[in-house]
């Protein structure tokens, strides 16, 4: 694993450089999907700025759908007096529940007429991050809660939406799926991806690692992806650090009542001092997803192509990865017949 100080001291150091910005595109015709889009967090952003650009854009949340649709469409408002917000809509979608990933995918199919250019996979957990040693919280279906929230839900999705993406490839040149990523998928390592140790309840347990080992796998599903279908199917893939981030991830609301509430705004003032804004964070993103051309099978950081950890180039845990990864949706299909 890196030396962590020294991850904390380049971050600090990038705190004070220029923030790159990903330059605006005619995103027009172009269909997206953008998980994960609570408001203030990297996929509202990310959901707004591509729909301001021109893109017909579906933004997920788990709940409170109607409210999140809403806010994107006065923010976008209040930022263009013209600007046309009928592109723009939010659906539900709960990456834990099979059911739903299907039924968001049904639905997008019949909505949208089988198109779809650009899949983000931004939606993400980081759960214990003030206790993480504690025992591992597993999902009703028996998985760690990040290995099922941040990768196996983002893998069925992806997995369902597939015909359609190939499709769009096909007949445009050019579909893409970005996966949001971290710094932290360093912490772990491809040993630690496969059998018990993924998702099962460990002995040693750490959130920290946990949250690594799933953005791990989200880099090697990308990789994956541009290997089987970017010259079959123009179907390319990429993974991102978006930097770190204030979001509800990254400060978490920690005590509750009127002490709780001020402890929180000083240390949301106090992280807006050494953390990106939401904003700032969702310029990778927009950039993968906008970019054009854009080199698949790569990691960006910071708006450029970056390196990333060693195990996470590894070809054949990669394709290890994604069968094992398939064989378990399969299961899914078999336990719905």
């Amino acid at each position: 694993m890196p030396n962590p100080i020294a991850k904390s001291v380049k971050h600090l150091v990038q705190m004070f450089l220029r923030k790159p910005m990903a330059a605006p595109v005619d995103m027009s015709g172009r269909h997206v999907i953008v998980t994960g889009a609570s408001p203030g967090s990297l996929g509202y952003e990310t959901a707004r700025i591509l729909a301001g650009w021109g893109a017909t854009v579906v933004a997920t949340r788990v709940r409170d759908v109607a409210v999140m649709e809403a806010t994107l469409k006065d923010d976008l408002r209040k930022r263009g007096a013209d600007a046309d917000t009928d592109n723009i809509t939010a659906h539900a979608l709960d990456l834990r529940d099979p059911d739903s990933v299907n039924d968001f995918s049904a639905w997008y199919r019949d909505r949208y007429h089988d198109q779809l250019h650009v899949l983000i996979n931004n939606a993400g957990i980081h759960e214990k991050t003030l206790a993480p040693r504690r025992k591992a919280p597993l999902t009703d279906d028996g998985f760690e809660v990040h290995w099922r929230t941040n990768y196996l839900g983002a893998f069925h999705l992806t997995w369902a939406l597939l015909p359609l993406l190939q499709r769009t490839g096909l007949e445009s040149g050019d579909a893409r799926v970005v996966n949001v990523s971290s710094g932290l998928h360093d912490r772990v390592g491809n040993a630690d991806l496969f059998g018990e140790v993924a998702h099962r309840d460990m002995p040693h347990y750490h959130s920290w690692d946990a949250y690594g080992k799933s953005k791990l796998a989200m880099i090697h599903m990308a990789f994956e992806i541009e290997r089987r279908f970017a010259e079959s199917h123009n179907l390319h893939a990429v993974a991102l650090h978006p930097g770190v981030v204030k979001t509800n991830l990254t400060l978490p609301q920690a005590f509750r009542g009127r002490i709780g509430r001020a402890a929180h705004r000083i240390s949301s003032a106090l992280a807006s001092l050494v953390l990106l804004s939401p904003h700032a964070g969702a310029q990778t993103i927009v950039m993968c997803a906008s970019r054009r051309p854009l080199q698949g099978g790569k990691y960006y950081e910071r708006c450029a192509v970056a390196e990333p950890s060693a195990d996470s180039r590894d070809a054949d845990a990669a394709k290890r990865l994604w069968e094992q990864s398939e064989r378990w949706v399969g299961t899914l299909a078999r336990h719905a017949s």
